[in-house]
Order: structure tokens, then sequence, then C-alpha cells
């Protein structure tokens, strides 16, 4: 171990000794391993390289580990499939699309999907799954085709009403989701809809009982992904129409007993603990090959020894932190990918206007509203140094806000900020940024006392060791960063905190699982709720607009524009990008096979077992 990692583990214990004593005084805390929110179903909810810019430019192969499983041996008759989600907080629960906003709860529906389409290996929308997708690019239209005989779990038949549900719900003025955004805009008769000036969405007609005809404003490529406002998810009209929009984030039919269509059932659920799902005998592929399916919320710090001891055949939202402890057993595989997935540091530049729907940017009154300083904060943290010791390489540094699994619009060659602590403090200096009272820490250029608030989640030891870790970071370049609320704070409220632009807040640390469209609308435009910087402009704004604009239609254009919109957010630096990920999956050695990997038919029907119990 070189001279510089044993620096950083002496430097860390002394660290942990600060923060556990800020945070001693709430023992029932229950931490989360660093979890992640979700603009679309991914998760909620692991990535690897060095700290040279040659391996920057060349993400962590693949390869590292195999995607799909295949086990010998006779296969049992049904079984009972425990799966673990790694979570330390309570999962939400929201079990509906167009209301649920985190990795956790998208997991636990993953095995309960109302998805009408299948993706190809490039994430593009085929013709494999529920419904089918036909674009009439001249007259900005798209068709969608559903499958006859397709039923809900409780035996009532899909039906086009079904499909034009979910967007009755996000365009209601009553919604209470994140998703009405300007993409869902893009729909012809939206804006009036939501604006109560028009009853139903005028862009969206029932041609036949398996057909429906949507008009938009404009048609780009990302529809082909699930953009310009296309919506991929069915909702049970049967149930849903007669309750009001505003009472259903908490209605039974999402927290207790919703239906679904995909290979199993929802039979139990205890709020925030476990889900018991049953085989779908109406699930339009066919029978499941397994009885049921029983995840439980299993804390990150016992996670790895619940899958030694066998107590579960699966770990979901696994933590790379705890890939030492699991590498080596003889009773699992470990399948990976790398995840759609980045880490980010986030700077508070504005409100949001939810009456507007509308992010508000005020960069002269923001704390944080000087871009050098921002940038700064980007170069002093050695986040290259946290990845090799805490995640084993299966993290790096991210340069950009389009993780490398976009390989169309990631763009390797940006440099990103890389640590470069000697940068950082010119940067500061040049800025006016002095230490001019003695303390050792730096005031802003008019001469006042500079107090910087982080948010961060909270999450396991290493989670802990890795926040103290870049507070030190910036303490070496002095600038005073201190946990906004005193301690690190718990994923639900993290997140409530950061979307209610909470005055205490200034800079936070997110991640986001990014679903399966790469266009950066849904997460940084104007409208957007989930942006959360709220940072706009009509640079930014215009960028967004042209990635997603007939004109994108031609693929150069497109990714001349991705390349564009990654170079502005890096110089803008409202939002650093921290971490690619690679996402790690033990299967326990009772599973005959499973497949993890993007391009793939695999079915969830399909997972087998070979014994009564999983193998410890």
């Amino acid at each position: 171990m070189n001279k510089k990692l044993l620096a950083l583990l002496a430097l860390l214990l002394t660290l942990m000794l600060v923060l556990a004593a800020c945070n001693s005084d709430d023992e029932s805390a229950t931490p989360a391993d660093e979890p992640e929110k979700t603009e679309e179903p991914s998760a909620g909810d692991e990535d690897a390289e060095k700290d040279t810019e040659e391996e920057v430019e060349q993400p962590a192969s693949e390869d590292l580990f195999p995607v799909v499983l295949n086990n010998e041996g006779e296969a049992i008759n049904g079984g009972t499939l425990q799966v673990a989600l790694v979570n330390d907080s309570p999962f939400q629960g929201i079990f509906a699309y167009t209301l649920y906003e985190d990795a956790y709860d998208d997991e636990i529906m993953q095995f309960a999907s109302n998805s009408l389409f299948d993706t190809d290996g490039d994430f593009l929308l085929t013709d494999t799954g529920i419904a089918s997708l036909t674009v009439d690019g001249d007259n900005n239209k798209a068709t969608i085709k559903i499958r006859e005989g397709v039923k809900w779990s409780d035996g009532e038949p899909l039906k086009i009403e079904d499909l034009i549900q979910p967007y009755l719900i996000i365009g209601h003025k009553d919604y209470a989701g994140v998703r009405y955004d300007s993409d869902f805009q893009n729909i012809i008769g939206a804006v009036e809809y939501h604006d109560g000036k028009a009853d139903t969405i005028s862009g969206l007609k029932k041609v036949d009982e398996t057909t429906l005809e949507i008009s938009f404003n404009k048609v780009s490529p990302a529809i082909y992904s699930g953009g310009d406002g296309l919506w991929g998810y069915a909702e049970p009209s049967h149930i849903l129409k007669d309750i009001p929009v505003g009472e259903l984030l908490e209605n039974d039919a999402i927290r207790k007993n919703p239906v679904t269509l995909g290979s199993f059932k929802f039979e139990k659920i205890v709020p925030g603990e476990s889900v018991q799902l049953v085989r779908n005998e109406n699930y339009w592929k066919g029978q499941s090959k397994l009885d049921g399916v029983i995840i439980k919320t299993v804390p990150s710090a016992s996670a790895a020894k619940a899958i030694e001891t066998g107590e579960y055949d699966m770990a979901l939202s696994f933590p790379t932190s705890a890939y030492e402890n699991v590498k080596d057993l003889e009773n699992i595989t470990l399948l990976g990918r790398q995840e759609l997935y980045y880490s980010y540091l986030g700077f508070k530049l504005g409100k949001y206007d939810y009456d507007a729907s509308l992010a508000i940017t005020n960069e002269a009154e923001a704390k944080m509203g000087d871009k050098v300083l921002r940038q700064a904060m980007g170069y002093a943290l050695d986040v290259e140094q946290v990845n090799e010791v805490f995640y084993f390489d299966l993290r790096e540094r991210a340069n950009s806000l389009i993780p490398p699994v976009f390989k169309s619009f990631y763009d390797g060659s940006l440099e990103g900020y890389n640590y470069d602590a000697e940068k950082a403090i010119k940067l500061l200096d040049d800025a006016g940024y002095k230490d001019t009272d003695g303390d050792g820490l730096r005031e802003n250029p008019k001469g006042e006392k500079l107090s910087i608030k982080l948010a961060a989640m909270s999450g396991d030891e290493t989670q802990e060791q890795v926040i103290s870790y870049y507070l030190q970071n910036w303490n070496e370049v002095g600038l005073d960063v201190q946990l906004a609320t005193g301690r690190l704070i718990e994923f639900n409220t993290f997140y409530d905190k950061v979307q209610a632009d909470d005055p205490e807040i200034d800079i936070f640390m997110g991640a986001w699982g990014t679903g399966t469209n790469p266009s950066p609308a849904g997460l940084y435009s104007k409208t957007a709720v989930y942006n959360f910087s709220r940072y706009t402009s009509d640079e930014l704004e215009g960028l967004l607009t042209d990635i997603d604009s007939p004109k994108a239609l031609d693929s150069k254009f497109r990714s001349d524009k991705f390349r564009e919109w990654q170079e502005y957010m890096s110089d803008v630096s409202a939002v650093i990008p921290l971490q690619f990920r690679y996402e790690l999956r033990p299967i326990n050695n009772r599973v005959k096979n499973y497949d993890f990997g993007y391009e793939t038919d695999f079915d969830k029907i399909d997972i087998e077992l070979v014994a009564d119990t999983p193998v410890k």
C-alpha cells in the first residue's frame, strides 16, 4: 500500500471519531449506503477505473463480471425466491410508475412490472413487449398497438383506457409526482389539461380497442427511447379512474393491493419492510416456474453476511463497498454490469416555483453563485482515492453527466474534474477567496465569513468515512464545509429537503439512476422538478431542445449536441459528476438461471431453483 493510501486510512480513522460524535445522539437512525433516485425505472439505486486521463477515456470493461448465470442441477417444482433489498431506510412503497420516486420501489416493481415496451441492447423500444410503437415523424404522431388477450393480475383485460390513464394522472393539476415536465408538455393538449382548460388531453386518441394515437408538438429520436412525452407503462383504469388524483399517493390501490401486468402479483405488503409476491396466473407470457418471491429490506451492514449464510438467493442494490466480503464466497455467483448511474455534487442556485412548474435561477443571490467557487470545490475532491480505497476500483471518477453505458453519446475525452488541490487553491486565490483573519479558512471576496452547508445521505460505515474525507479535502484548500443539520441525512428525508429547496442546504451529494432514455431534459430542463440545482439558462434550454429536436434525427447532429451539452454543464458546474459505478448482483447457487445483461429476452418467469433452500 502506498504512502498516500496509508495517510488516507490514518486520516479516516480520526475523521470517523469526529463524525461519530456528531451522530451519537441518534441511535435509532437507519443509514443507507448512498441510495439513488431515478428519473424513470432503473432505482434505485456500482464502476471502475484509476485516476489517469487515459483511463477516464476508457471506462471499466464490461467483462469484469459475468452477466449470465447457468447453474447445473435439476430444477425443483416451484419454490419461493428469497430476495434481499439492501437499504438502510424503509422503502417508500409507492407501487405506481406514475408516482414512485426512488430506485428501491422500482426494484420491487420489476417483479410485477406494468411496462408496455421491451428494449434492445441500445435501450431502444422494440415490438416484442405488450405494445409496439410506430412513429409518423412527418405528422408528429405515434401509434401504440397493444397485443390482444393481455390481462391484469385481477383478470381484467388490458385496454386502451389503461394506456391513457397514466397521462391523465401525470397531467392533472392535482398530480403530486415529478413527471409533469417539458417532455410531457410536448403532448398536444397536455398543458391545457393541466391548467384546467380542458377535461382531457386532446392529443390522445383511441383509434380502436387495441390502438392509441398520440399527437406531439414535435417528434425526435428520443421517442424511440421512451422520450418526447411517450409514457411506457399502463395503469389500471378500472381501479384508478374514480380515485381523485390528489388522493392516489396514499390510496390502497397504490400502497396495499396494486394490480400488475408482470410475472408476479402482490400478495402481502409490510410497509417499508417486505413484499410477498406470488405467481401471476394471468401473465401474458405464461406461468412463472417459481411459486413466488419474498423481498425483504436488509441493512447494508449485514447484507454480505446474510448472503454468506444463505438467508437469501439474491441481493438487489448490493453495495460495492461490501465487494471484498462476498467476492470469494463459494455459495454464490457474483454478476455485474456497468450501471445506468452517476453520483454528483449539486449546488443550490435558486428555487422551484411549483405553481408555475419552473426552476427559478438566482445566481447573483445564491451563496454558491460563483462558478469559480463551484469549480474549485470539484477539483478539491479526491474521488480517485475514495474509489480505490473503499470501492475496490468498482467505481471510477465520472467526467460527464452521461454514463458510459450510453456509448453513442458518452464522451470519454472530456477532462472532467479530476483531483487537483493545487488548481483548486489557485482558482480560489485568483477569485479573491482569501483567509483574512488567519483562522485557516477563506472568507468570500467581500471579506465575509464563508460557511458552506452540505447535505449528504446517511449510509453504512463507508459512507460516513467517505463524506468525512470529502469534508477534509475541502478544509485542506481552506473552505469551511459543514454538514447541514449537523449530521448525515436519512435517504427519504434527504430528498424531501433537497426537493423542497431547504434553505439550510447550500450543496448536496446525490445520485441518479438515469433510466434507459439518455435525454437529459427530465433532469435539467427548466420545468423538471428533478432539476435540484435549479440552474437554467437560455443556452441550456437551447441545447436540451436541440438534443430532442426533429433535427436530431440526424445521428451526428444529436451526438454533437450531446457533446456540447456535456461541455456546457462541465463549464457551468451547477452539477459536478463524481462517480460512475458497477452494479453487483450476488446470486445464490440454488438459482439455476439468471440474466443480468441489458441486451436479453430473459424473463423472471424463467427463474428456477435447484434446491428447497438457499445454499450456505
